[in-house]
């Protein structure tokens, strides 16, 4: 299967915590209730501080972003295991974060939900694109373009985790290659 994903992006440093990504008073959402799902994706990055991000990762009032692609720093998804970070980020229509590096249990999150491709970069792209450069990431490639300057920069492949992200998560993938039975068999 094919994948690019093209959009603007949203640009943040290092060590962004679960919750920047999704402030705690925002947990009792439930995902699996559409329209708290779509509340939790209104909520996405909501804890970073006005200080140093003006610009708002969802515009007051919205239910979605209009940034396709998150590119951060080192050590992205760091501090609790929430597993509503990923989920929000999915929730808000962002479909990738390509950071230096991630917290394990935020990687692990995304690749259980399958609500976003954590794709690691070669190169620290949060201290040269801002916010609202319009970006290629081509996970197949495995690499992230700006046809602005016509820049390339190589991705480390998703590996396994990647059949389980476009399968729509664990549970997902296992239903559609065998490990768990269909019902009524």
């Amino acid at each position: 299967m094919s994948k690019v994903i093209r959009g603007k992006a949203y640009v943040v440093r290092d060590n962004i915590d679960t919750d920047q990504i999704i402030p705690a008073q925002y947990l009792n959402l439930m995902p699996t209730v559409p329209e708290e799902y779509e509340q939790l994706g209104s909520h996405a990055l909501a804890g970073l501080p006005d200080s140093l991000y003006a610009t708002r990762f969802v515009r007051e009032g919205s239910m979605d972003t209009e940034y396709a692609v998150i590119i951060g720093g080192r050590n992205f998804g760091c501090g609790s295991s929430r597993e509503h970070a990923p989920v929000a980020l999915g929730a808000a229509n962002c479909e990738v974060v390509v950071a230096e590096s991630f917290a394990r249990i935020f990687f692990r999150n995304c690749v259980a939900s399958g609500e976003i491709y954590p794709v690691e970069s070669t190169q620290r792209l949060c201290d040269t694109l801002q916010t609202g450069e319009e970006v290629e990431v081509d996970l197949d490639a495995n690499e992230l373009r700006v046809p602005r300057t016509g820049q390339r920069v190589p991705l480390k492949p998703l590996g396994d985790a990647r059949a389980v992200i476009d399968a729509g998560g664990l549970f997902d993938y296992a239903k559609k290659s065998g490990m768990i039975p269909a019902a009524g068999k």
